[in-house]
């Protein structure tokens, strides 16, 4: 049979993994393998293969010589074959047939919703773990191909594939841990509570960038559907309700909540958005990528008490009364102004006059002593300042420095300011 025309897998591997452009290197996945190369081969004894082959972008179309794929490849375990042409199943089954040890695949856009996968070629697929779809527009019916075949399949990659609807497998994948589905066109949960009948033991489910606008799901049927399901990442859904939250606590594992970017949260501030989130969350041990400490959990469950405090008591959440009960009934915090004072009252004394005026303290000694022109009848280079603090011990301390702003000398309210000539 004719070859598919563009560039094979095997010619791109020899090109790259010649020891002209890949040199001897040491380090995790990185050791090289040269295995005995079929009779006659012209790449005999000269690739040197790492365990992880990154072909990515690279133009390739089709498998190329299989007995060769299969002398060089026998070692590989993770392959990336990401934005490449391939386009036919039946190439990508030759290739990853002849990989006996693979274990990641990445297939990622490419154009493969062309062809159909048949089950005999999705059977060359059967000892990988990780498999990532992403951007390769493949179908629901090509998933449940894969899935019948990949008994081992731990995590799977299904993003940016457009798909609007799911469509559930006549078996479901037991082995399944983790499922990224984000950039799809899913809104509806009826779609996502058919992953939860596909992947019964699902443990991380990524739904993010989907416009989901809400979790129409019973308590019991979301315990049910997710028994295992311990993270979800719902960033940038379309959620806008607080009771679509609390469902999140009918998940029995969870302890993982991702939550950014929904229309719920955008009328609070960041400090509202995370602790009303905690309080609402009570088995959440990570919030949005940052661990929940214990005096992290307590604080934002006593501002939860203080935030609905005042609401009418149809408003109030169900969580509000079990706080309650578990802290009583909290004092609203006092508000205390933290500003630095602006101004003082003091009492200015020159000879036997005494005269109680306000002062600015972020005015400096020289601005003072204008100020007090008038009111001494001396010019400011005949001017002596003393300020005098009632708890002070030492007396008052000349205030000699004409730049230097009152407020540092910590003037208060009651003190004394003293003016006396300079003696000439």
């Amino acid at each position: 049979m004719d070859q598919p025309s563009g560039r094979s897998f095997m010619q791109v591997l020899c090109e790259k993994y010649s020891p002209e452009n890949f040199p001897y290197r040491r380090g995790p996945g990185m050791g090289v393998h040269v295995p005995a190369t079929p009779q006659g081969s012209p790449m005999k004894d000269r690739l040197n293969l790492p365990s992880v082959l990154v072909l990515n972008s690279c133009g390739i179309t089709c498998a190329g010589d299989e007995n060769e794929i299969a002398a060089f490849c026998a070692h590989v375990s993770e392959l990336d074959l990401s934005d490449n042409k391939l386009e036919d199943w039946h190439e990508v089954s030759k290739i990853v047939s002849n990989v006996p040890h693979l274990e990641f695949l990445n297939l990622s856009s490419n154009p493969l919703s062309l062809s159909v996968l048949e089950r005999r070629c999705a059977g060359s697929f059967a000892g990988v773990r990780k498999l990532v779809l992403n951007n390769s527009k493949a179908s629901w019916e090509t998933v449940h191909t894969i899935l019948q075949e990949l008994p081992d399949l731990e995590e799977l990659f299904l993003c940016l594939n457009d798909y609007e609807t799911v469509s559930c497998s006549p078996v479901c994948c037991p082995s399944l841990k983790l499922l990224h589905i984000t950039d799809n066109n899913l809104q509806d949960w009826t779609e996502i509570r058919k992953l939860g009948i596909m992947f019964p033991s699902l443990d991380t489910l990524i739904l993010a960038n989907n416009n989901i606008t809400t979790i129409e799901e019973s308590e019991d049927s979301l315990a049910r559907l997710f028994p295992h399901l311990r993270s979800i990442n719902l960033h940038k859904s379309g959620l806008h309700c607080w009771e679509d939250i609390d469902k999140l606590n009918s998940f029995p594992k969870l302890e993982e909540v991702k939550l950014l970017g929904i229309p719920l949260l955008q009328s609070y501030t960041t400090e509202e958005r995370r602790k009303l989130l905690i309080a609402r969350l009570p088995s959440i041990v990570k919030l949005n990528g940052s661990i929940v400490a214990d005096g992290e959990r307590e604080d934002s469950e006593r501002f939860f008490i203080r935030y609905y405090m005042e609401f009418p008591e149809e408003e109030v959440p169900f969580r509000y009364h079990e706080l309650v009960t578990k802290y009583g009934k909290l004092e609203p915090l006092a508000v205390v102004d933290l500003r630095p004072q602006s101004s003082v009252k003091v009492e200015v004394h020159f000879q036997d006059k005494v005269e109680e005026m306000s002062i600015r303290l972020d005015q400096t000694v020289a601005e003072l002593k204008k100020h007090l022109k008038t009111v001494v009848q001396l010019s400011t280079s005949n001017m002596l300042l003393f300020h005098l603090d009632q708890e002070a011990p030492f007396g008052p301390e000349e205030m000699k420095y004409s730049s230097r702003a009152l407020h540092s000398y910590g003037i208060r309210d009651g003190d004394k300011i003293y003016v006396e000539p300079r003696m000439k």
